[in-house]
């Protein structure tokens, strides 16, 4: 059975059975180099795909989902779910939503400004895999690079901020969106309940885009008035250079008229 790694699947004990749970199968150092990355293809997923995706996913998951999961992902235009074809099968998958941010569960807001948010959107990875033997090909990225570039379109620019759950102990995928200038916002304490293992712990990792920024603290705030006021200062300089300018030409035509006068 395939599997994969570099994961980040959210499944909060508070949420319903139809949403993603992570992987928490340690990954081993293997991998079969591609001839090229060229050699792979992206595409979207298709209804026809469901089987093919519903036995992947019972081998990563610890948890058997609803029919109806695998049939929104693989058909319904809600989903981002966009495939890493090679050799005519599936090494890696992203699948990703976006979602008004006013609509986030609680443990999730406080990635935007409050007066940002009313109006904004955000984008939020249920899942980032490739499969084991495939990795450190650049796959993950390259499906990482097709959600971006899809979210910062001009028809998205709504969308401010990218963000996702994982478990604490997922070191590879911390890793990884770490070095795609994701950062830490929050700890979630017991955050996923993994059937057999128990409660896990999780974090938040996001990332900005479209102009979005996290809420500003004081700091922030101290830097941005003494930003505004050097600007102030260098338009001040810049007018009063300008007034002198217009002086000096006053006085100076006065004074030719005087002379040519005389």
């Amino acid at each position: 059975m395939a599997q994969f790694h570099l994961y980040s699947n959210s499944h909060n004990k508070h949420s319903t059975s139809s949403e993603p749970i992570i992987d928490v199968n340690r990954v081993d150092s293997e991998h079969v180099p591609l001839c090229s990355v060229n050699d792979v293809q992206l595409r979207f997923l298709v209804p026809d795909d469901l089987a093919e995706v519903r036995t992947l996913c019972q081998d990563w998951f610890p948890i058997d989902y609803p029919l109806s999961w695998y049939e929104d992902i693989t058909s319904s235009s809600r989903f981002f779910s966009l495939a890493a074809v090679y050799n005519l099968a599936i090494i890696g998958l992203i699948v990703a939503e976006i979602k008004p941010y006013r609509n986030l569960n609680k443990e999730d807001k406080g990635i935007l400004p409050d007066n940002m948010g009313k109006t904004a959107d955000i984008g939020y990875i249920l899942s980032l895999g490739v499969h084991r033997k495939h990795r450190r090909n650049g796959i993950a990225s390259l499906l990482l690079d097709a959600l971006i570039n899809h979210l910062t379109t001009a028809e998205r620019q709504s969308v401010k901020a990218i963000f996702l759950h994982v478990l604490t102990t997922n070191q590879p995928a911390i890793l990884f969106y770490e070095k795609r200038r994701f950062s830490l916002h929050s700890f979630l304490p017991y955050y996923y309940h993994i059937r057999g293992k128990g409660q896990r712990d999780g974090f938040t990792y996001v990332t900005y885009i479209n102009g979005g920024h996290q809420p500003w603290t004081l700091l922030d705030h101290i830097k941005d008035y003494a930003s505004k006021l050097r600007h102030t200062g260098e338009v001040f300089k810049w007018v009063s250079t300008r007034v002198r300018q217009v002086v000096r030409w006053i006085c100076h035509k006065t004074v030719s008229r005087f002379n040519f006068a005389h």
